[in-house]
């Protein structure tokens, strides 16, 4: 069994939607197809619910016609017959009677995680209107049956390989599943989600759960390439990447994948593919347990970033110091990214600042703290790099002049990184293609 994940645009016209029936219809495996929503959809769904949190009602409104109007433009344009379009209009005027229902309830978190998830619940049963109109078999499985998140938020991939085998015993002479990515349910049995780009997530959880052949994540891109083909000209996809290195560009800001995705493959052993909707000749990007190869694979950019530095005298061999100051974060669930010390000093990076005032109020006992913002994250990942001297001499020779203000090094074989103020990204990864990759 395989799986395979499409993305928003994937999926995003009538015509892309048409183009994944066919993509998939060619397996010769038995595949499970993990859709996100159609592209815009969250996004349009996140202003809708900060506009009902905010009691903007007349706001809300007026953004729930304007989806709903694009979602009667989508089906008309995806069916066909009379009836398949009648039946895709049934499904839209359930989905979007709650959205409308939700004007008249007080707003809470649990109803923002409902609002979230109409996304992919329409976007799947949307695609299975067209499928049964074109007479391809087919079984739904609504993922809120068998995606679960514990108390932590964490998914437990033995709960969700019980809960999907007994499902998909049910049907065991059928070849095609249809299921949503990104939402599930969590310790409490509300509807939840994966956070955003979770339907990587789902995909490579899925292909974890049922020992899949192989997780495809299916985008607009050609694989995963070597720069940022928005900033630098004459980037290239990356044929093969460990696991370990597609988990550190994914961490590091490579936007075709999510972060979380690779863990549940790796632990698994499920080669991931990710490939391109549009140009499905294309080899794209495999990613594999072993590196095919020493040396730089690639370059990402992890943007939005703050540096907490904190100075204090009394941290001279002071006994404990960088687990209290570890404990801060720890307790606000704040992941850092980098960290330097020295003598009298510790410096960390994060991007999340939810709690940055928690964070530096319960700091301030440990002497003085510093907050700065605009900075940046480089980072140049492939196996082995950090025991590889000709990087480092090519590395540094290529941006020396550039300031940096925080290198890490060492911590990880398969990575080098490097903290400067965002403006200077644009220039670094120019001058890292020259020098790195000579394009």
């Amino acid at each position: 069994m395989k799986v395979m994940k499409f993305g928003g645009t994937s999926v995003g016209k009538p015509e892309r939607m048409r183009q994944v029936a066919e993509l998939i219809t060619k397996s010769e495996e038995k595949t499970i197809t993990v859709l996100s929503a159609l592209s815009g959809t969250t996004n349009a769904l996140v202003q809708i619910s900060d506009a009902l949190a905010t009691s903007n009602r007349t706001l809300a409104k007026e953004l729930i016609d304007k989806l709903n109007d694009h979602y009667n433009s989508f089906i008309k344009d995806l069916t066909n017959s009379e009836a398949h379009l009648n039946k895709a209009k049934s499904i839209v005027d359930e989905h979007f009677d709650f959205l409308n229902v939700i004007l008249r309830i007080s707003f809470s978190d649990a109803l923002n995680k409902d609002i979230l998830a109409q996304g992919e619940l329409l976007s799947t049963k949307l695609f299975c209107v067209y499928l049964e109109e074109n007479n391809i078999p087919h079984v739904f499985l609504p993922a809120l049956e068998f995606m679960s998140i514990d108390a932590y938020d964490e998914p437990q991939v033995p709960v969700i390989k019980e809960k999907l085998e007994a499902i998909l015993e049910k049907y065991s002479g059928n070849r095609l599943f249809i299921t949503q990515g990104y939402i599930c349910r969590n310790s409490k049995g509300e509807v939840d989600n994966l956070k955003r780009g979770g339907s990587d997530y789902s995909a490579s959880l899925i292909a974890a759960a049922v020992n899949a052949s192989v997780c495809e994540i299916w985008t607009d891109i050609d694989g995963m390439h070597n720069n940022d083909p928005r900033i630098c000209e004459n980037t290239k996809p990356i044929e093969v990447l460990s696991f370990d290195e597609a988990a550190e560009l994914a961490y590091f800001g490579a936007k075709i994948l999510h972060p979380a995705s690779i863990w549940p493959a790796q632990h698994y052993n499920v080669p991931v593919k990710l490939l391109n909707t549009m140009q499905p000749e294309a080899k794209g990007t495999t990613i594999l347990e072993k590196a095919s190869s020493s040396g730089v694979k690639a370059v990402a950019t992890k943007d939005g970033i703050y540096a907490i530095n904190i100075r204090s005298s009394r941290m001279l061999l002071a006994y404990g110091f960088l687990r209290k100051v570890f404990e801060v974060f720890e307790k606000y669930r704040t992941s850092i990214d980098m960290i330097t010390t020295s003598e009298v000093a510790v410096s960390v990076t994060i991007d999340n600042p939810a709690h940055i005032n928690e964070i530096v109020k319960e700091l301030e006992p440990f002497g003085t703290v510093g907050v700065e913002k605009g900075f940046s994250i480089v980072s140049i990942v492939g196996n082995e790099i950090s025991e590889t001297k000709e990087v480092l001499t090519k590395l540094f020779d290529s941006i020396h002049h550039i300031p940096i203000r925080m290198v890490s090094y060492g911590g990880s074989r398969h990575n080098v990184s490097l903290l400067l103020e965002s403006q200077y990204v644009k220039e670094t990864l120019q001058l890292l293609n020259k020098g790195l990759f000579n394009l």
